[in-house]
């Protein structure tokens, strides 16, 4: 389900995307709007599902959290119930912040993050394999952090 957004829709959600604490009028100055219809778009972007949710995004390196691991998943069996119970499971675990089917010589790819090298050890031989039809694990663990962002790229719409 596509959203039909407006040019000032768009400026409206870029402003929101890197600073989700801008309010209404704060939003409305600088789209050089008056604060009651710049409030009643960003209403309607989050009724509309536009607007997902707003969060906090903390730094992982100020809380310790140091490792990011890409870790690739193939699992023992495939079908979609293999693939509703595995799903299912990697829900459960805190430290995987990203999960996707793949195409190609992987499953699945999983974002993971800990605070070191022990830890991702212990939540790989602990948690991960515990989940249900894991047949093959592969870590890429990340050295250098060049690009992350939240933000999705509009001045494509």
């Amino acid at each position: 389900m596509t959203v039909e957004l407006t040019s000032q829709d768009i400026k409206i959600l870029e402003l929101l995307q890197s600073d989700s604490n801008r309010s209404s009028s704060d939003v409305a100055e600088q789209l050089n709007m008056s604060q009651s219809p710049a409030w009643r778009r960003i209403n309607r972007l989050e009724e509309e599902g536009v607007i997902e949710k707003r969060v906090a995004i903390l730094n992982k390196e100020a809380l310790g959290m140091e490792l990011v691991a890409f870790t690739t998943i193939n699992l023992s069996q495939a079908g979609r119930k293999n693939m509703e119970i595995f799903e299912d499971a990697v829900k459960q675990l805190d430290e995987v912040v990203e999960c996707y089917t793949m195409t190609g010589a992987w499953d699945y790819m999983l974002k993971v993050v800990v605070k070191d090298i022990r830890h991702y050890e212990k939540f790989v031989r602990g948690r991960l394999l515990s989940v249900p039809m894991i047949g093959e694990v592969h870590s890429h663990i990340s050295v250098t952090e060049i690009k992350n962002t939240t933000e999705l790229p509009l001045r494509q719409l």
